[in-house]
């Protein structure tokens, strides 16, 4: 596995900020509790992750159009060993008007 792709939450929130411009990020390597399930290893790292993001990006779009642009951001990572993502997003608040 090339370890500059690894899943690592450092790694995957280092991908979603260059590629999402998020106001808000939270990247939780949860893998830990999927021990002995499918698709976990038995590291308990790198496989199982939640990602809370809030970015401009997805202003206007749906959950769906949302979930697309987080995997289409992280696909390598997929490709590497990434086995689960819950997904969490939202668009920015626009600012109230003086």
């Amino acid at each position: 596995m090339n370890a500059a792709l690894s899943p690592t939450a450092a790694n995957l929130q280092a991908r979603l900020q260059e590629r999402l411009a998020p106001t808000a990020l939270e990247v939780i390597d949860e893998s830990y509790q999927h021990a002995g399930h499918v698709g976990a290893n038995e590291s308990g790292v790198g496989t199982h992750f939640r990602v809370r993001i809030t970015s401009p990006f997805f202003t206007g779009k749906s959950r769906v159009a949302r979930h697309r642009l987080v995997y289409d951001a992280v696909q390598d990572f997929i490709d590497q060993g990434l086995h689960a993502l819950a997904i969490e997003t939202d668009a920015p608040t626009p600012s109230p008007l003086p």
